[in-house]
């Protein structure tokens, strides 16, 4: 006789595995196995034996006949434990069908959901890597995490990022030492490559080096002083045009050029040393031709920096690295140089159509004294960067004098205040570093969905009567903050579960990162815990707005929600703070760009609380603490409300303000937004203005669907993501994304100056 498999298959009926399976609940309930128990497993199997010979059963049919007959008995308990043991097989199964299908969809690119804008998931390398990706983070959830952190992930209260990531255990993001590499050199798998010698080849290295870590890691990279980096590279390229025109140009011999060259390097002079150059007879025709050919090389190194970095590639061919550079501050002409230079590019464009830049996130660094007003060594250059923000989005504002970072020392650039695209910063290390920002980053980051515990706050709410919510108002409240505050000792026992598996790895995993000592604090005999020790633990978070709106009916624009929303934020500061000094590691406060939870959180959490005025009437959730973007305000106001709750946060936040295009014929408004972003002690802020180029002419400018130059269609409306850009928003956001793009409202950008 035969039974009906769940695909349809025909098998030859094998009592035996009925009474396994009995045997198996007995056991389950009693922890050994009965006369009793053997005697009832065969009585079932033998009468669903018989019903077999009577008729066509299948899988499903028998089970339920092992449910009845073990009901049937007074050993209610092992039926119970059969139930669950049928239960927990049935969801196994739906995980393995849905696996399956995910595996399909990826494979194929049926159902491109562009989590990560920067990922091409329609090419080759795009779909393998999807495809390896759900595969990855399936084996995470199974083998690799708690049962309390993978119960956490799937009931959508905290996500785990990049679980693909998590089996092979590699680090998040980190902020690369160039100021060592180019000065060293550094090894490859294949060969070692020697120092810098030139400023092209500088920029050229920055390049390679920024592909080449982001291997080593599943997050993004920076530089966070580059104008300081490069000052030694463009002294060696003026050098040599120096001696060039003094041969040249002067008819110098090959000899008395070489002793030059020598003497500068070893001075290390500075190329606005004029009176040296021009003294002796020499005149001025050598160091002005070593000037404009040093500015012409800058400008090209930087150019193909910027093309590279656009063009080159990685994981599998279907990402570029996410790249940053912080510059601004220096104040000495070769540092000038890179600073205009970089500028420079970034307003041209790139490539053949001039297009505006992807990578790298450009971002300047506001400092008093040094660019701030008029009069400050580098303001020209700060007016500069308006120019190119209003033109191209790029670069963003690093507040250097933000209280945050209190404690920097001003005479060392790698401790200002950087930060990346995303908005990650390195904060104060606990393990000896300070506030030095590089070879340290972001280890292994979670995110609370705050509206998921809000809900969680109603529902056990309800439960108290009419006279007592009546009598205490915020029942709901206290219900919610208790609730917070579990799920933040649980994200913590997460990130620290993470942390400890990262450190268990062999260094030979990133060979390229250990070998080179790019990780700050590594010791290679006390293990990689040695370096990622100075790293963070983020603890991030999504949806304040939202939750605000399910627990008091307004969000924090208004004096109730923004009392609540510190009220939160203090919680998240206080227990990070506790945890920091406890386990003698870098917790922190981390506001989540949250590029795809946003749109996945949000999914989730319909399906299980369905839409909800004001809450999930839309397919995204608000980023981490901004205000909604719906809200018509001033960019005055939003920076006043956020400004309120950054200083929370000490993993990384940013602030933005979305204004019209028009803004790059307004500079001077938009030098007073920006001051006052600083002046409001914001540690990170970007300027959203709409981006569209023509595809057929290179026209840029905003106007949405036709250029008005040329009358194409074919045009890129390039938008902010988080603090990357993105291509076009319409094919390169997900679903959420998207709308939230869609429903931006404008800040009124008219301002007095």
């Amino acid at each position: 006789m035969e039974i009906i498999k769940r695909d349809g298959r025909k098998v030859i009926f094998d009592k035996q595995k009925i009474i396994n399976a009995i045997l198996k609940a007995f056991y389950a309930a009693d922890g050994g196995i009965t006369s009793y128990a053997t005697e009832k497993a065969e009585n079932i199997a033998d009468f669903i034996e018989k019903k077999a010979n009577e008729q066509e059963l299948t899988v499903e049919n028998i089970q339920d006949l092992v449910e009845h007959g073990l009901m049937s008995t007074k050993r209610k308990d092992v039926a119970k434990e059969y139930i669950l043991y049928r239960e927990e097989r049935n969801k196994a199964r739906e995980r393995n069908s849905q696996f399956n299908k995910q595996i399909t969809e990826k494979l194929t690119a049926a159902k491109v959901q562009n989590q990560n804008a920067n990922m091409d998931e329609h090419s080759f390398g795009g779909r393998i890597g999807e495809a390896s990706n759900v595969m990855m983070a399936k084996y995470a959830l199974d083998y690799c995490i708690s049962n309390m952190a993978k119960n956490n992930h799937l009931n959508n209260e905290i996500y785990i990022h990049d679980l693909s990531h998590y089996a092979v255990g590699d680090h998040n993001c980190l902020t690369i030492p160039f100021d060592k590499l180019l000065a060293k050199g550094f090894n490859t798998r294949q060969t070692d490559v020697r120092p810098a010698q030139s400023v092209s080849t500088a920029f050229q290295l920055v390049a390679v080096i920024f592909q080449l870590q982001s291997l080593q890691q599943f997050g993004g990279v920076s530089a966070s002083h580059l104008d300081w980096t490069m000052v030694p590279y463009v002294r060696k390229s003026f050098y040599k045009h120096y001696c060039d025109g003094l041969k040249f140009l002067n008819d110098w011999r090959d000899d008395a050029c070489e002793g030059m060259k020598l003497e500068l390097i070893q001075s290390n002079r500075s190329i606005g040393d004029k009176e040296f150059y021009t003294c002796k007879g020499i005149g001025e025709r050598p160091y002005k031709y070593a000037i404009s050919m040093t500015e012409k090389e800058t400008y090209q190194a930087v150019e193909g920096m910027y093309h590279n970095l656009n063009t080159l590639q990685s994981r599998s061919g279907n990402q570029l690295p996410f790249t940053s550079i912080n510059y601004g501050t220096c104040t000495l002409p070769e540092g000038r140089l890179i600073i205009k230079a970089l500028l420079d590019v970034s307003i041209k464009g790139i490539g053949k159509l001039n297009k505006t830049s992807i990578f790298p996130c450009g971002i300047f660094q506001c400092m008093k004294g040094v660019n701030r007003v008029n009069g400050d060594p580098n303001y020209d250059l700060y007016k500069l960067a308006l120019r190119s923000t209003a033109t191209r989005l790029y670069p963003n504002y690093a507040n250097v004098d933000w209280s945050g970072n209190e404690g920097y020392n001003r005479n060392d650039p790698s401790t200002y205040f950087s930060t990346m695209g995303c908005r990650t910063a390195n904060g104060y290390d606990i393990n000896g570093l300070g506030q030095l920002k590089d070879g340290r980053g972001n280890i292994c980051p979670v995110t609370i969905i705050l509206p998921t515990l809000a809900m969680k706050a109603e529902n056990l709410s309800d439960n108290f009567t009419e006279e007592y919510q009546t009598e205490h108002p915020n029942v709901n409240v206290d219900i919610f903050m208790e609730i917070l505050d579990k799920k933040i000792e649980e994200a913590k026992d997460m990130l620290l579960e993470r942390f400890e598996y990262i450190c268990s790895q062999n260094p030979e995993s990133a060979k390229f990162m250990y070998e080179n000592n790019i990780m700050a604090g590594y010791v290679p005999e006390e293990g990689i815990k040695s370096a990622l020790k100075h790293g963070t633990l983020a603890v991030g978070q999504i949806g304040l707005a939202e939750t605000l709106q399910i627990l008091i009916g307004c969000d924090q624009t208004s004096e109730k929600g923004m009392e609540l929303a510190k009220e939160i934020e203090a919680l998240f500061k206080k227990r990070c703070a506790e945890f920091k000094e406890k386990y003698h590691l870098n917790f922190g406060v981390y506001y989540t760009p949250a590029e795809n939870l946003c749109y996945t959180a949000m999914k989730k959490f319909k399906e299980k609380f369905g839409v909800i005025p004001n809450v999930s009437d839309k397919d995204f959730f608000t980023n981490s603490i901004h205000v909604p973007v719906w809200k018509k305000m001033s960019p005055f106001e939003k920076i006043d409300i956020e400004s309120q709750l950054t200083g929370y946060s000490s993993a990384g936040c940013i602030t933005y303000v979305e204004l019209e295009g028009g803004i790059k014929n307004n500079l001077e408004a938009l030098e007073t937004i920006v001051n006052y972003a600083m002046d409001h002690d914001i540690p990170y802020f970007a300027v959203n203005v709409p981006n569209d180029t023509c595809l057929n002419c290179g026209y840029c400018d905003e106007f949405n669907d036709r250029c008005p130059k040329c009358g194409s269609t074919n045009i890129q409306q390039l938008r902010r993501v988080t603090g990357y850009l993105t291509g076009n928003y319409k094919t390169a956001f997900n679903k959420g994304k998207q709308q939230e793009v869609e429903m931006r409202v404008k800040h009124e950008s008219k301002v007095e100056v």
